[in-house]
This record gives C-alpha cells, sequence and structure tokens, in this order.
C-alpha cells in the first residue's frame, strides 16, 4: 500500500527578501531559509504541494480537520459531542445551535481551511515562476493544487457560506470582501483538476482525474444541477479508477472502508492520508483522536469518550418485516426504538435487541453485548464516560484493532492516533449522488438500481458472532419507487445510513433545505433520553443555523465594511 507522504514543512511557503542594501555582499539569507530559485525546482514545488496535502489533517486543534466529525455529523445529528458537559465546553454553544461569534473552535476551523489556501496559491505562484519543470509536471502539479485548494473552498463554503476569494494572484495586501459567491471559483478549479489531471499517479494519496471529477459533481449536485452532475458521475461510475488504477467499486464487505489494511482500495476516490511511525503523531489521524470509548483497560484509545452516535441514529437502523428501512419516521415510535442499556450498569443483565435492523448498524455503532472489532463485547456503561450526559453507544468506524500491528502510533499521550485513512470521498457516495441526480430528473428506476447496489453490498455484510450473526439482521433492496417523493425519502434514508459518522449530514439536510424541521425532531428525541444541555436548550434556527457565523477575529481585522457576517449573528 503506497501512501502519499504528508510532510510538515512550517517555513516552507515563507520567503524573506532583504533589499535595503544594493551591495550583494550584505545580503545574507536568514538561516533554514529556501530562495525563489530553489522552492521553484520541480522538488520545491512537490514539497509546497505536499504541504498542502498536510492541512486535510488540520492544525493545533480537534475540530479542524478534513473528517467535518463536528461540523457535519455532530451537528447533523448523527452523534453528539459525548464524553461529558466540561470536557471541550467550548463547542457546547455550537452544539444549542448557539454559537458565538468568537468562538476558538470555529475560528480554527476557518483558519485552517484558509491555511490550505494559502499553502496551494504558494505551490501555484512558484510553479508559475518555474523555469526548469517541465510541460507534464507543470500541468499536474497545477491540477493537484487546484484541486485542493477547490476542496478548502468547497469546506469554507459549506460550513460559512461565502467567504473572502483569494488566489496566488493576491497581493496579500488588499482587502477582499466575502460577498462573491465562492461557486464559481470551486467549480473552475475543480473542472480544471477533472480536464487536466492524469488518471493515475505516483502515489495513491494524490488526486486524479477521476477524484476531481467526483468533487467536481459534487460540487455541482450542492447547487442542485442534477443534469450537469449526471453527465460527470457517469463518466466516474463508467470509467473511473483510483489512484493506482483500480476500476472504482464498493468493497466486499461494508467495514473494509475503516480498516487500515485496505487504506486506498477500489471504493476510495479520495481519502485522507493517515501514517503511523513518521516521528510525529500528526500524521496519524488527529482530528479523530478523541473519539474512542472511555477509560482504561483492555479496550481501544482509553480516552476520551466524544463523539456518540445519537439515539436517533441508532433506531434509524431498524427494518421492517421486508428488509426495508422505517421512512415515515416510525423507527423513532416507542414500538420500533432499540432496546438500549441507558441506565443500566454494566453488571446489571441486559440482552441487545431482537428486532429486525439493517446489519450497517454494527458497523457504525458500538452497542452493548455486540462485538466491538477485535476487541470483545462492547460492555456498555463501563466504555462510556457519563451516560446519563452522552447516551449508551460508542463511535466505531474509525477505531483501530487490537491485533493488527501498525495501526495505531502509541508514542504520545494516547494510542489513540492512527492509521486509518479517512475518505472524503468513497464509492458508495458516489454512487448515492447518480442516484439522487436521476431522481431529481424523474428517472426513478435508475435511482433505484443505484441505491440497491448499495443496499446489496450491505445485505452481504453480516457481523459475525463466532458462527452466529450478532444480531437479527433483515435487509432487502428496494422492488419499487412509488413516487418521486418516496424515491427521495429513501435516497436521504440511504445516505444517513451509509455515511453515518463520516462528516456529511448536516451539509446533506442544508441543501435539501430541511435542516430545520428534522434537527428540531431530533433534538426532541434526545432530550428525551439525555440528561444533556444540548437538547435540553438546544434550537435550530431556519435562515441562521444552517452556517456557522465567519469569526469576529476575522471581521474586527478587515473591517464590518469589508466581511460581512452571517445573517443571525
Amino acid at each position: 500500500m503506497k501512501k502519499l507522504k504528508y510532510i510538515f514543512i512550517p517555513l516552507l511557503a515563507v520567503l524573506i527578501i532583504i533589499s535595503a542594501c544594493s551591495d550583494e555582499f550584505l545580503d545574507v539569507a536568514p538561516t533554514g531559509s529556501l530562495s525563489d530559485t530553489e522552492l521553484s525546482t520541480l522538488a520545491g514545488v512537490e514539497g509546497t504541494l505536499i504541504g498542502t496535502y498536510s492541512m486535510l489533517l488540520g492544525r493545533n486543534g480537534f475540530y479542524s480537520d478534513a473528517t467535518n466529525w463536528f461540523w457535519g455529523s455532530v451537528l447533523g445529528g448523527d452523534a453528539n459531542k459525548g464524553t461529558n458537559e466540561g470536557d471541550q465546553s467550548q463547542v457546547n454553544e455550537i452544539q444549542q445551535y448557539n454559537a458565538q461569534t468568537n468562538n476558538g473552535s470555529i475560528l480554527e476551523k476557518y483558519a485552517t481551511c484558509y491555511e490550505g489556501v494559502a499553502r496551494a496559491n504558494a505551490t501555484l505562484l512558484l510553479l508559475s515562476n518555474s523555469t526548469t519543470i517541465g510541460a507534464e509536471d507543470a500541468t499536474r502539479l497545477e491540477g493537484e493544487a487546484r484541486f485542493l485548494r477547490g476542496h478548502y473552498y468547497f469546506d469554507l463554503k459549506r460550513n460559512f457560506n461565502n467567504t473572502p476569494y483569494v488566489d496566488e494572484t493576491w497581493d496579500e495586501v488588499t482587502p477582499v470582501s466575502n460577498e462573491p459567491d465562492l461557486w464559481t471559483f470551486i467549480e473552475a478549479d475543480l473542472r480544471f483538476g477533472y480536464d487536466n489531471l492524469p488518471g493515475t499517479q505516483s502515489d495513491a494519496g494524490r488526486a486524479n482525474k477521476w477524484a476531481a471529477g467526483a468533487y467536481y459533481a459534487k460540487a455541482l449536485l450542492f447547487q442542485g444541477k442534477h443534469a450537469e452532475a449526471k453527465a460527470v458521475l457517469d463518466d466516474v461510475i463508467a470509467n473511473g479508477v483510483t489512484a493506482s488504477g483500480e476500476p472504482y467499486g464498493l468493497n466486499d464487505n461494508y467495514a473494509d472502508a475503516f480498516f487500515s489494511p485496505n487504506d486506498n482500495s477500489k471504493e476510495s476516490v479520495f481519502a485522507v492520508q493517515a501514517a503511523t511511525g513518521t516521528g510525529s503523531t500528526n500524521n496519524a489521524n488527529p482530528g479523530q483522536v478523541l473519539n474512542f470509548p472511555h477509560g482504561g483497560g483492555d479496550r481501544p484509545g482509553g480516552c476520551c469518550g466524544f463523539f456518540q452516535p445519537s439515539t436517533e441514529l441508532a433506531n434509524s437502523f431498524r427494518t421492517n418485516a421486508d428488509g426495508l428501512p422505517l421512512l415515515d419516521g416510525s423507527h423513532n415510535d416507542a414500538a420500533n426504538a432499540l432496546t438500549t442499556d441507558q441506565g443500566m450498569f454494566s453488571a446489571d443483565p441486559f440482552t441487545p435487541d431482537a428486532g429486525n435492523l439493517d446489519p450497517r448498524i454494527d458497523h457504525s455503532i458500538g452497542r452493548r453485548g455486540i462485538p466491538y472489532l477485535d476487541w470483545g463485547n462492547h460492555p456498555g456503561r463501563d466504555w462510556i464516560r457519563d451516560q446519563p450526559y452522552g447516551g449508551p453507544y460508542s463511535p466505531k468506524k474509525f477505531i483501530y484493532y487490537r491485533d493488527v500491528a501498525g495501526n495505531n502510533d502509541g508514542s504520545s499521550w494516547t494510542p489513540g492516533y492512527t492509521t486509518v485513512n479517512y475518505n472524503v470521498i468513497r464509492y458508495a457516495d458516489v454512487l448515492l449522488w447518480a442516484a439522487e441526480c436521476e431522481i431529481e430528473l424523474g428517472n426513478l428506476d435508475a435511482g433505484l438500481d443505484l441505491i440497491n447496489i448499495v443496499r446489496e453490498r450491505a445485505q452481504n455484510s453480516v457481523l459475525m458472532d463466532g458462527n452466529t450473526p450478532a444480531a437479527n439482521y433483515v435487509i432487502a433492496p428496494y422492488t419499487s419507487f412509488g413516487s418521486q417523493d418516496m424515491a427521495r425519502a429513501a435516497l436521504r434514508m440511504e445516505r444517513k445510513l451509509e455515511l453515518s459518522g463520516e462528516g456529511h449530514r448536516l451539509y446533506d439536510l442544508v441543501r435539501w433545505g430541511i435542516a430545520a424541521s428534522v434537527l428540531n425532531d431530533y433534538l426532541s428525541i434526545e432530550n428525551a433520553v439525555l440528561i444533556n444541555s444540548a437538547f435540553q436548550q438546544g434550537s435550530f434556527q431556519a435562515n441562521k443555523n444552517e452556517f456557522l457565523p465567519i469569526p469576529q477575529n476575522e471581521i474586527d481585522l478587515l473591517g464590518a465594511d469589508i466581511l460581512r457576517q452571517n445573517p443571525g449573528y
């Protein structure tokens, strides 16, 4: 398995030119600096590009990386913050949809995206000044840098709506407002990558033509351009390959996408590369380091109990006698809600839910009495930091295995630094985007077929407890959609089940225009179960909470007449 190697080079894009004196012998370069000439070589530009990739892992915080586990999944109802009220308390107000404009975690997310943009722009500027890089390498480097810049602006767009756009031609002095819509620039960068990047790459972690095409289609889909997105997705599905040249496809087992030996598999369209043993845990999925079962002893991570899947999400995996999800919302009714050990101690007798379930539940959620990877059965409360506050469930998708060598880094304060890649885009996501386009264009049968490809893989992904299924798994493909509304409901539920905990849910709800109704219902459901201020005091306000506030620090730096705050803040 060949991964793109991340190298953090703090001063890589910093060029200091001393020009006060005309005598050349007085111009002494600072120790450790690199000149324009050195940085404009192929090796120099490759170095700045790798630094641009590295920002996918975030910086200096638990909420800034590309997984968007907090911004997309917690705020989208897949999970709650977890742990207890006092730990990382600055994000409690955000989970209540009451974020203040001076919140440090929001600023860190904003700043990280712009650090990625700055590194992409530095790469492009160096490339434009190079006289030694061949045409083929120059096109590839430009395509990768613009793809990454498109990604960072896409992340800014869906979290903050419009923010200032700057490219490599910006003079770094002239103030830039956030009035222009970012979509035009995002489309241009991703389209350039689709048109110009090679189909295969020297490293599995690099963006290729097909990753750029899939991302470009995603940007189109987010704007409701279904016909345009469909044309690109059809091409990606018919012809797309990984950076290593393997045709895209679903892995045989759903859990394979979260198992480090399968990183960069045929299902991985574009992934954040995580690595251990590099000398820095910053290369080992640092954004997920809090998201493990809590406590010491024989359990993964040993800290810190964050990112606990929600009651509402768990109930969503209930299926009917035909093996289909309950699309009418009745999965949260008392008769259908999952049996849990909420309010019980691990020593208390408990029998897991015996009703019909989609098998993806037990690859996505850790629950009592069910095997937790190769760590034995989840014991319940003993692995939960504050069960009344966070609920009975543990995260499961990005957890390392006990008996897989090298899949976590134990050199720091916690062994929870892992080599499990995060797929920014995986092939199941592409299939469901294509299904959504078909449904919105009135092609219900084509949408059904694409959804069923995803469901059939789930059907073949039963979690075993020894020689028997770990629960009563009942799942089947759809046979027909009676209306476009039913098809939409099926597609939206399928994205929820297939992609839970992967940072997508809030953004889907916002682009579908249903965030306020869905999330206020979610708050009510969790409030009935948990003693948690996020659900007791939370309320999602339409036309406000779809986006985070622009950090007040940025407005103060530029001036309110330059940088305008989002509505409601």
